[in-house]
């Protein structure tokens, strides 16, 4: 049966859609794909992601207008992405002002290094180190 299924999206309620556009694609190298403007519902919706959407899973963020934050509750955990050189990917969004909410290092119990980040939003983002083959 899942041979028919693929992965296609995540949603995430933002508070302020350019400040996370800006977030995601000025410091984690991702790109606008595309921008819904829905007036009847008002709301707006941008998806980004890596690649095309018919072949990654792309982020979509949704703004409703006129809310500026939303509570993140407990049962959402984080996005994975990974990344060659956690540690200058680390240097490079603290310098760009981004909140490092755990340093690299290695997974509890593990090897895989990793690290946090959180977007404007309070998101909790785990970079992993992935080492180019």
């Amino acid at each position: 049966m899942s041979e028919n299924f693929s992965y296609l999206h995540t949603m995430l309620r933002v508070g302020n859609l350019d400040t996370s556009v800006k977030f995601y694609t000025g410091l984690l190298g991702m790109r606008e794909l595309r921008r819904t403007e829905v007036p009847a519902g008002k709301y707006t919706l941008a998806f980004l992601g890596y690649g095309d959407e018919a072949t990654h899973t792309v982020l979509e963020l949704t703004y409703n207008w006129g809310v500026s934050s939303y509570e993140a509750g407990t049962a959402f955990g984080h996005l994975a992405i990974g990344v060659p050189d956690i540690h200058v990917t680390c240097e490079k969004l603290r310098a760009a002002g981004a909140k490092i909410t755990r340093e690299p290092g290695p997974v509890k119990f593990g090897t895989t290094i990793i690290a946090f980040v959180e977007d404007p939003d309070g998101y909790k983002i785990e970079l992993i180190e992935c080492k180019p083959q």
